[in-house]
């Protein structure tokens, strides 16, 4: 089969190359077939240089005018040219490409394709494609060219190379889904597929082609979820944790009392963990409902029950963070518990420290990142695991840590605000708790919705803020080429903004590129109030708390499904001040509007969940990034709702008739990455 050939097996890759591949996590050609564009370059009509708009990728035809000048060093050299019409001019600027100023002739025709963004003295376009009459544009126009996430060394055209091979190698006769299913659900054949997902000929092709690949991944995602709760519900309880007279004191204690709907999911962890099976339960609750405060009590619970219970979170610093809050409550209450971090930044010396105190039992509460379930710790008696959705645990995390001792209760937190239809079927192995309600001393967070007119008003109010105490972040316009020039981009608004702000305020930016510890240093010096305003990529979708943060302002906002920017916008609002989020919008359409107009009329996340379900269509895959829930490599949950229900009818199905097929498809590589 040639989806199990290596790469290096493919004609044109050397053993330097397989290793570039290796950086992307692509080792064989199936590696290759499953590693989808990450976008398509649709190739438009050009348009005259007065409609350009912001955030978009646009294309213009014009005289080269005036001269083409190179600035900055060595590091970051800018190119600029002009392009004129006879509407207007439009500067244009490229990175790193100094060699144009003597290729660039000045007063030729020339085309030019790429995203347009604003300056200070009005927009650009940046780093475009150049076409010369003798490139006849528009042999391009309307299609769809893929885009690839690279790697330095890797170009988009040796991975479309590639990925030709395969497609030509492929056996074309054999197909993973049953006949019965494809004819049901109108599905195409994996061969026309995959060759129309990498190589679409136009967009229906592609949606056609999307659709099954969509359908295959929830279907055996689906399979695997329910393999992992038939096991669960054989599984029984080795670690029967009644509530602890000690928990129902804190309780009592608090400073604030639960709101009745934190005392329900409380009440059915409690049950769950005295019952008869191990627990399996997903606590749902929108940002800011008081999901910790639960974790934190079962995991109290279980330690007043003289068992151990382990917190992971999905960054170092926010485990630093818990721990922290943790070790305050246990203190201030005098509860006689030990807690202690373990992260992989820590020391050899440190880590060994904390083995030994876990594997002795002398610590009950472990918080910590993935360093929590590697080979070295040794639990004393690991009774309940507390994750989140980014890390769920599936059937070999357990495995490993029932090899470590008993099989422990697993609690996993999640604030993606997603309708209960759909979270039935995505998490089919948990039982589901939902918080929905938020404590009254939460102040609603206002909103507004704005163009990029009110960019320099929007500074004023943040310098304001900042001149009171409080903190800013700014979520940068994204750049979908390529993670670099993101971080370049990202670079770049800081120190412009750095600028503006003049010296009294200091401007930090955050980015996919940057090491870890970088971007954990970079969030303590913020949650210091070190950093005034942070400038960042959705990278900050999993931050620390900061209570002091009371804006976010997020840049071309029309490119955002609606459940990220409400999960972005719960980076705010966490404090007892006034908390604002700004949403700038590049588009001028009413679509756009009537969209982000639901973000201003509501702070509730579930709402705001059926109506990113009920707006948003198949045509927006080319305009707005997907939600990112459960890590699909394709489906997107909200936008594809209809394949998930579809799916988990399938799933039915099969596990009602075709049992072979149920064995085949749950066993399908391509769910490893979601469900464990």
């Amino acid at each position: 089969m040639i989806e199990e050939t290596r790469v290096r097996e493919l004609k044109g890759i050397g053993e330097k190359t397989e290793k570039l591949f290796e950086k992307l996590g692509i080792y064989t050609a199936g590696d290759l077939l499953r590693y989808y564009p990450r976008g398509y370059d649709v190739y438009e009509e050009a348009v005259p240089v007065s409609e350009v708009e912001e955030g978009k990728v646009m294309t213009v035809t014009g005289a080269l005018f005036g001269r083409v000048q190179v600035s900055g060093g060595r590091k970051m050299q800018v190119t600029t040219a002009h392009v004129k019409d006879i509407t207007g001019t439009l500067p244009v600027v490229w990175f790193n490409m100094p060699f144009l100023r003597s290729t660039l002739a000045k007063g030729g025709l020339i085309t030019v394709r790429g995203r347009i963004a604003a300056r200070k003295a009005g927009v650009v376009m940046e780093h475009p494609e150049i076409f010369y009459p003798s490139e006849r544009y528009e042999e391009r126009l309307h299609t769809l060219q893929p885009v690839y996430g690279l790697t330095a060394g890797i170009s988009n055209n040796l991975i479309s190379k590639a990925v030709r091979q395969v497609i030509e190698g492929l056996d074309l006769t054999k197909d993973r889904l049953p006949k019965e299913l494809r004819i049901k659900y109108g599905l195409a054949e994996y061969n026309y597929a995959v060759r129309g997902i990498h190589f679409p000929e136009d967009k229906e092709v592609f949606f056609h082609a999307r659709e099954r690949l969509v359908f295959e991944e929830f279907l055996s995602f689906i399979l695997s979820l329910r393999k992992l709760k038939e096991s669960n519900e054989r599984l029984a309880n080795e670690y029967v944790l009644p509530r602890h007279e000690g928990t129902e004191r804190l309780i009592k204690k608090l400073p604030f009392a639960l709101t009745v709907a934190q005392k329900r999911v409380w009440d059915e962890i409690a049950d769950n963990m005295e019952g008869t099976t191990v627990m399996s339960r997903l606590v749902q609750g929108d940002v800011g409902s008081g999901k910790t405060i639960v974790a934190v009590l079962a995991l109290l619970n279980t330690a007043l029950n003289g068992c151990q219970g382990a917190m992971m979170a999905p960054t170092e610093v926010l485990a630093r963070q818990h721990y922290e809050s943790v070790t305050k409550l246990l203190e201030q209450y005098e509860i006689p518990v030990k807690a202690a971090l373990l992260t992989g930044s820590m020391t050899a010396k440190e880590k060994r420290r904390v083995y030994d105190r876990i594997e002795c039992g002398l610590v009950k509460i472990i918080v910590g990142t993935h360093a929590l379930i590697q080979d070295a710790v040794s639990y004393d008696n690991l009774a309940l695991v507390v994750t989140d959705e980014q890390h769920r645990f599936g059937v070999k995390q357990r495995e490993k840590l029932a090899q470590k001792g008993g099989v422990p209760h697993v609690l996993v937190m999640s604030a993606t605000p997603i309708p209960r239809t759909l979270a039935i079927i995505l998490y089919g192995d948990l039982d589901i708790s939902v918080i929905d309600e938020l404590p009254a001393s939460r102040l609603p967070i206002k909103n507004c919705v704005v163009d990029t007119g009110y960019r320099q008003t929007a500074y004023a109010f943040m310098k304001k803020q900042v001149e009171e105490g409080r903190q800013c972040y700014i979520i940068c316009p994204m750049v979908e080429e390529s993670e670099s020039l993101e971080a370049e981009n990202v670079t770049d608004y800081a120190r412009t903004l750095q600028e503006e702000m003049k010296g009294d305020v200091q401007v930090g930016c955050l980015h996919g590129k940057m090491k870890p510890a970088m971007k954990d240093e970079i969030m303590e010096r913020f949650g210091k109030n070190e950093i005034q305003i942070l400038v960042s990529t959705t990278v900050i979708e999993v931050g620390i708390d900061v209570p002091n943060a009371t804006v976010m302002m997020i840049e071309n906002s029309e490119r955002f499904g609606l459940a990220q920017l409400h999960q972005l916008r719960g980076r705010v609002g966490r404090g007892q001040h006034q908390s604002y989020c700004i949403f700038m919008s590049g588009s001028k359409s009413k679509e756009t509007k009537e969209r982000l107009d639901i973000l201003k009329e509501t702070n509730d996340g579930f709402k705001i969940a059926s109506e990113d379900l009920r707006l948003r269509g198949p045509g927006d895959l080319f305009g707005i990034r997907q939600s990112g829930l459960m890590d699909f490599k394709l489906g997107d949950v909200y936008q594809d709702a209809g394949v998930l229900k579809a799916a988990s009818e399938a799933a039915d199905w099969l596990l009602k008739n075709k049992n072979e097929w149920f064995q085949e498809m749950s066993d399908y590589e391509g769910t490893s990455s979601v469900i464990i």
